[in-house]
């Protein structure tokens, strides 16, 4: 189930970070920050959501570990940042990796915060 969700995710990384890319038409890795700040909100939503949820462990793990794991990608993240900086772009590296990492965490924090709503017996 785990591997099976992480294969979904990667191939929907792969689609939309992809497509958001290509529609944003910018050198910037927009695609790749779009599914990792998606994923990390989707990550925070689900953990919230399985809190209090009578869901089986293996579903939990399929979606959180599984997809969020396989759609959301660190190696992509560095590997671009690394091309940036290694092209000079030094300004542009730091913003990458600022607005990544800060925008991923608030992604997650808002996430596991709205996820309270939708869980089930959830303290709110």
């Amino acid at each position: 189930m785990i591997a099976l969700g992480g294969a979904v995710g990667s191939v929907t990384r792969y689609l939309l970070g992809g497509f958001v890319q290509r529609a944003a038409g910018l050198a910037f890795p927009v695609g790749t920050m779009f599914v990792n700040i998606t994923g990390s909100f989707v990550a925070g939503l689900l953990l919230r959501y399985f809190m209090n949820s009578q869901s089986h462990p293996l579903v939990r793990a399929a979606l959180v570990v599984g997809f969020c794991g396989g759609f959301t990608t660190f190696s992509a993240f560095s590997t671009e940042t690394l091309g940036l900086a290694e092209g000079g772009e030094y300004g542009r590296a730091a913003l990458y990796v600022m607005a990544s990492v800060g925008l991923s965490l608030a992604a997650v924090f808002g996430g596991f915060a709205l996820g309270g709503f939708a869980a089930p017996h959830a303290s709110r």
